[in-house]
């Protein structure tokens, strides 16, 4: 431990393996599918690069390893740039680098994503009401309920980065 009081590398590396936890999928397949049919729905119709932006930033925000690995490999996947998945969790720093529209879809994730620290602003909302029409912003909402569930449970799971097995959710 260093005089800050973070663990150096050497006492991260002698941090005890992860035990295994359920596999949601396997243990609760009817939530399991009912999650994967929702998710499905909400990012029907919305642009895929969009789509990864927002579940990138949420897994960002909730501090899943697991998701993060998994969007950011979709992502590249589909031809976003490195660019540009680096300035994802800095991207009020860094507007230049998102369309009016992302940002504001960002903006609304991050508001939802932690909903429980201020609500979310009007002018958030409002930001991305004018941005999306009732339909798409309904889905972008329905989509960071998506990924902050999956979220969710890939932390409650224990669910290690890297170890992604579905050809796609």
């Amino acid at each position: 431990m260093n005089p800050t009081g973070t663990p150096t590398l050497p006492a991260l590396r002698s941090l005890p393996e992860k035990r295994p936890r359920l596999d949601f999928a396997r243990s609760a397949p009817k939530a399991f599918r009912a999650l994967v049919g929702f998710d499905a729905a909400a990012r029907a119709g919305l642009d895929p690069a969009l789509v990864e932006l927002i579940q990138i930033r949420a897994s960002h925000l909730n501090h899943c390893a697991y998701c993060l690995h998994m969007h950011t490999g979709d992502a590249r996947r589909a031809g976003e740039s490195e660019e540009r998945l680096h300035m994802v969790a800095v991207w009020r720093e860094a507007r230049h680098f998102f369309t009016e529209r992302e940002q504001a879809a960002l903006a609304l994730t991050e508001a939802v994503t932690l909903v429980a620290d201020h609500g979310v602003p009007d002018e958030v909302y409002a930001e991305a009401a004018a941005h999306f029409d009732e339909e798409e912003l309904a889905q972008v909402i329905a989509l960071v309920l998506t990924i902050n569930t999956w979220n969710r449970i890939a932390l409650a799971t224990a669910r290690t980065a890297g170890t992604d097995e579905r050809g796609r959710r």
